[in-house]
């Protein structure tokens, strides 16, 4: 699994490959060796990960929900629509790799970007993890994800929906839940929780499953470090800037900019409080 989520990464980023490569014949060459051996591993792997659904047949627009006679035959069909959607996964990264590079003033070039910080890299994992999680393959998505988290301190759950030019400053500590859903040019700091709050349960006990816990962020909202945000009824509102270590449990209009409550501070100095 890890090896075909860095044969795709090294698509989508050709730049970031230890290979020298001398001219564009060597790169198409490069891009097309990796594409080719990504689709292998990843056909072998949904293969292997279908008969562990937890309900239904992979077979798109059918419905069925008995498991699929021919695995091989619905793992390849899943291949090839991941990769259909590789040209759409890169142009997205790419304005996420601008989005970074114009709202952080320590970042000199785009190399650096992507070579070296673990906010892209995480939603680097995520876009693609993303994408096997809308055609419902099973388990690698997840595994791709928390691969990400083990890496970068920063957990994206694959179902998360991500919009464009979406940057992670510094990141470490970072959560964003399963149905979150996040508009354009949102910018989160280190130590965001996009969570849930309590979950209904069905009669026997168990969480009900598929039903919206996490917040919307709409475009061009700045959520500060520390920030934790609950709840699937809870619309952040577009150009909304939310403060460091503010819990919040309700929406916020656009163009808001929501702080918590003067801190009391205390300080000693030799014995005496001052």
């Amino acid at each position: 699994m890890l090896e075909a989520l860095h044969c795709f990464q090294d698509v989508v980023f050709p730049g970031r490959m230890t290979t020298e490569l001398d001219d564009d014949r060597d790169i198409e060459a490069f891009i097309q060796e990796r594409m080719a051996r990504g689709h292998r591993l990843l056909t072998r792997e949904i293969a292997r990960a279908l008969p562990f659904r937890w309900k239904g047949a992979y077979a798109v627009g059918k419905g069925e929900t008995e498991p699929v006679d021919d695995i091989r035959e619905a793992a390849v069909l899943a291949a090839n629509l991941f990769v259909a959607q590789l040209p759409e996964i890169r142009r997205l990264l790419i304005k996420d790799v601008e989005a970074a590079y114009l709202g952080d003033p320590a970042a000199r070039t785009y190399a650096e970007i992507m070579l070296s910080y673990p906010g892209l890299s995480a939603i680097t994992t995520h876009r693609i993890a993303h994408e096997l999680c809308k055609l419902e393959v099973p388990l690698i998505p997840r595994m791709m994800s928390e691969h990400a988290h083990s890496d970068t301190g920063i957990d994206i759950h694959p179902g998360a929906t991500i919009g464009e030019s979406f940057f992670i400053d510094h990141g470490t500590g970072v959560v964003i839940g399963e149905t979150t859903e996040i508009g354009d040019n949102v910018k989160l700091y280190q130590g965001v929780t996009l969570g849930a709050r309590s979950f209904p349960l069905d009669a026997d006990g168990n969480p009900v499953k598929e039903i919206k816990r996490h917040p919307t962020l709409e475009d061009d909202v700045i959520v500060y470090a520390g920030a934790t945000i609950l709840g699937g009824d809870v619309v952040i509102g577009k150009g909304a800037v939310i403060g460091s270590n503010v819990w919040l449990l309700e929406s916020v209009p656009p163009g808001s900019t929501v702080t918590q409550a003067e801190a009391n501070i205390k300080i000693e100095r030799g014995g005496q409080n001052q």
